[in-house]
């Protein structure tokens, strides 16, 4: 059953429909490799619980890591809540899942293309901080006054 919500976040909406783009990205680059000049600089969170690299990685970046997908990566297996990807690190290669839930930053410099995400923590925290909105009473107002844009139109 679905949970009953109280009011939309649009915020949520936007950065879900966001990280499709960033799917669908991925899953073109796993089915055909990059197009052209494209490529793809990617920012996580390493602390995501689901998030999966080596110990080693994890001491190295133990909040968040840049990676870049250009010439040298392979293995590029993409769903609709992670991917995966083979990358060599000091000549060792090494495979990172990442949940997409974990992404902080998407770009394509080639295309000048970029998107920031908030984090769940982050979100989590900035809706704490949020003043809370008096609850309006709710009136009936006997009239309302109607305002012709007219005005504000620039005359030929």
């Amino acid at each position: 059953m679905e949970e009953f919500l109280n009011e939309i976040n649009y915020d949520k909406l936007i950065e879900k429909s966001l990280k499709t783009v960033v799917i669908e990205a991925l899953k073109i680059a796993e089915r055909q490799g990059l197009p052209g000049e494209n490529h793809f600089y990617i920012t996580f969170k390493t602390n995501h619980p689901q998030t999966r690299i080596s110990d080693y990685l994890k001491s190295q970046y133990p909040q968040e890591m840049t990676i870049v997908l250009q010439h040298q990566f392979s293995n590029l297996k993409v769903d609709n809540t992670k991917f995966s990807v083979d990358l060599s690190f000091g000549g060792i290669s090494q495979t990172l899942v990442v949940p997409f839930d974990a992404v902080t930053y998407f770009a394509d410099p080639y295309a000048k293309f970029g998107l920031s995400f908030s984090s769940d923590e982050e979100t989590a925290a900035n809706e704490k901080t949020l003043p809370e909105e008096p609850q309006a009473e709710k009136k009936v107002c006997g009239s309302a006054t109607v305002v012709s844009i007219d005005a504000f139109r620039k005359k030929k």
